[in-house]
């Protein structure tokens, strides 16, 4: 069982629309490097943000800043973090294996329709799983600009001129 097997099937259960983004999406991509954290960008309407946050919850994961998961769901919220915090992402953690760690975006960073309508559905032990095409992580790596994400950037570009997959 893989480590985020779990979160698949949760979100598969509550019904959640997302897309792993960021790290592990690259990796799943084709390209082989290390990275432990889950990037997911979830459906932000407010009853589907709800179910995505009570998914997690009921995995044990634990927001790392002290909130209410309803919070989560409620837009005005989410964009007073944006503005006031300058978060970009929802990090949880899981108390009895600390390397586990889900990333969930606060902000669509592109059209979530784009997102989830260009994402490839990808084979994760006995689940499918929805990962970002690559052109949108090219994308969302270029606005976060760090050298991983320029290194990300290099080996997605490669992979495409490849004809490795979307």
């Amino acid at each position: 069982m893989g480590l985020y097997d779990d979160v698949y099937a949760a979100f598969e259960e509550a019904e959640v629309r997302y897309v792993v983004v960021g790290g592990m999406a690259v990796v799943m991509s084709g390209h082989v490097r290390a990275t432990v954290d889950l990037d997911v960008v979830v459906d932000l309407d407010p009853e589907a943000a709800l179910r995505a946050m009570q998914a997690l919850e009921g995995l044990g994961l634990l927001p790392r800043v002290p909130i209410a998961l309803t919070d989560f769901a409620d837009p005005q919220v989410r964009e007073s973090w944006i503005r006031d915090k300058h978060m970009q992402v929802l990090s949880f953690f899981d108390p009895d294996h600390p390397a586990r760690e889900v990333d969930v975006f606060v902000a669509y960073p592109l059209d979530f329709d784009s997102l989830t309508a260009g994402a490839v559905p990808t084979r994760v032990g006995d689940r499918t799983v929805p990962v970002a095409a690559k052109h949108h992580l090219i994308e969302m790596k270029r606005v976060a600009g760090r050298p991983r994400d320029l290194e990300d950037i290099e080996a997605l570009q490669r992979l495409m001129e490849r004809g490795a997959g979307p």
